[in-house]
């Protein structure tokens, strides 16, 4: 189960970065319903993500640092369930970004309960 784990918070690393890089380069204009966030909070989520992707994978280096991989996991699972609830709020036809969002907050969550009671570090 350890190596599993390992594979989804790599991919969830890198999914993260990624979405922080997209930010960088990208307004919240570019998803309609997301247009609702300031753009501070759009800007501030860049280094937050980046924060967060490195808490996924730094204990592969340090593992008494293992505690901060269902930190970030539960920051990132936070951010797609704001994300959503700001497109239902919007009121939005279209949910495919909420599906989207909705199934990497439950990656984050098979990372979180992996890592607190299957397989902890």
């Amino acid at each position: 189960m350890s190596i599993v784990l390992w594979i989804l918070q790599a991919l969830l690393a890198l999914h993260t970065a990624i979405g922080a890089g997209w930010k960088l380069f990208n307004s919240e204009q570019a998803v309609p319903t997301l247009t609702a966030l300031p753009h501070w909070v759009w800007t501030v989520l860049i280094p937050l993500e980046l924060i967060c992707a490195a808490g996924l994978v730094i204990p592969a280096l340090a593992p008494s640092l293992g505690w901060l991989v269902p930190v970030a996991a539960i920051g990132i699972a936070l951010e797609m369930l704001v994300f959503s609830g700001v497109h239902l709020r919007a009121g939005a036809e279209d949910n495919g970004p909420m599906y989207y969002w909705l199934a990497v907050a439950t990656v984050c969550a098979v990372i979180v309960l992996g890592r607190l009671f299957v397989a902890p570090y």
